[in-house]
């Protein structure tokens, strides 16, 4: 419960007396992770995503879903279960099917936040009746469009198979009755395969996503904020400076069953120098990452994954000038079962002597309709390519 107090007073703290400043880390939930094959890769998936949850990793990566619609979903927790993390999303090709549409939906709130502001009466007696309980939640929006192109070899060089995306983000986010918030930003995203090479590039609130906040409180809310210091404000602003995302990753087949892919990232904020990360070019600040995932059969999956690099104090040094090297390891395993598939992950936050877990479960399902080409022979589906050829010659 006492955590709770102290988020909460932070929260309110953090909008009330900064709210005219440009700050770091603004809508951070956004940058946590959705879907638990991408955790286990340590957020190394802007080049290789190619499901549903590429509407939040690289939207451009909707263009691989092979199916009539699919369904992600994925819960997790925080700060010891007092944060929720929620996602929900769909992809689906076009009639078409030259295109792909994807619609998401993430939360992450710390719910049941004891409100003791009524709690001590005017004569000084305590009322435990008075205690309500808010909610301090984050919530994004995504509608999501993606299409391929290909792009013709010249000599004796591949195809190259060329995948435009891009998200139309709505946030809103509000503290109880007392602060609400609303946002909206566009993302772009960028896949290209070349041989068994694959190349990514995203592109986070390139138009600068500004979230306004309007706040509402009563005389007596107003009259205790200004008894402990605090200034009252009606509204503020939040900026979301562009964030660039840079990947390549690699396919590297051991047999005819076990295939590797490996996969670098290059997080790239452009807010100004973030505290502690590796490699600081003021105004940008770059976040290395690096996944792996080994598959069986395309039936079951490892994956491994490092991130999060940053420099700290090291706790042994009772000067605090010594410095050392604190990363983020992640782990995770998949199982495929005909069109249900399941990914479990988890990270470990490497402090010394007392390491932080977070544990990450997600489902995807793949449903096509009766008829549908995604679940028909290879032949039979070149014999309808040849008769809609055909009948194109015809009309010709």
């Amino acid at each position: 419960m006492l955590k709770k107090y102290f988020l909460l007073f932070l929260a309110l703290n953090i909008y009330q007396n900064n709210f005219a400043q440009q700050r770091k880390y603004v809508n951070e939930f956004l940058n946590l992770g959705v879907g638990a094959r991408g955790m286990g890769m340590s957020g190394a998936q802007v080049a290789t995503v190619n499901d549903v949850t590429a509407a939040f990793w690289n939207p451009a990566g909707l263009n691989y879903v092979k199916t009539d619609f699919q369904i992600g979903l994925m819960h997790s927790e925080y700060f010891s279960s007092i944060a929720k993390y929620d996602y929900i999303g769909t992809a689906f090709p076009m009639k078409n099917k030259k295109g792909v549409l994807g619609v998401s939906l993430i939360r992450f709130a710390i719910d049941d936040i004891p409100y003791t502001l009524n709690l001590i009466q005017p004569d000084g007696s305590v009322d435990y009746t008075k205690i309500t309980a808010i909610s301090s939640a984050d919530y994004a929006g995504l509608i999501s469009y993606a299409q391929k192109f290909k792009i013709k070899k010249y000599a004796d060089r591949e195809d190259i198979d060329l995948s435009v995306g891009g998200n139309l983000k709505i946030i809103h986010r509000n503290i109880g009755k007392m602060a609400n918030a609303w946002g909206a930003g566009i993302d772009l995203g960028f896949q290209a395969k070349i041989k068994k090479w694959q190349l990514g590039l995203a592109l986070k609130d390139i138009t600068t996503t500004h979230t306004l906040w309007s706040f509402s409180f009563t005389d007596k809310e107003k009259q205790v904020f200004a008894q402990t210091g605090n200034e009252i404000v009606s509204k503020s602003s939040e900026v979301n400076t562009p964030r660039i995302i840079l990947g390549g990753a690699r396919n590297f087949s051991i047999d005819k069953k076990i295939n590797l892919l490996a996969e670098v990232n290059l997080d790239v904020t452009t807010d100004g120098k973030r505290y502690g990360n590796l490699i600081n070019i003021n105004p940008l600040s770059i976040d290395p990452r690096m996944g792996l995932e080994m598959g069986y059969n395309q039936l079951f999956y490892l994956r491994a994954g490092i991130g999060n690099f940053q420099r700290v104090l090291n706790d042994n040094d009772t000067n605090n000038v010594k410095k050392r090297t604190m990363f983020q390891p992640t782990f995770g395993v998949g199982i495929k079962m005909k069109s249900f598939m399941i990914d479990y992950s988890f990270s470990s936050l490497n402090l010394q002597g007392s390491p932080l877990y977070s544990h990450f479960i997600s489902l995807k399902l793949n449903i096509n309709k009766k008829g549908s080409t995604y679940n028909a022979p290879k032949d039979e589906i070149e014999e309808k390519a040849n008769n809609i050829n055909k009948d194109l010659n015809n009309k010709k």
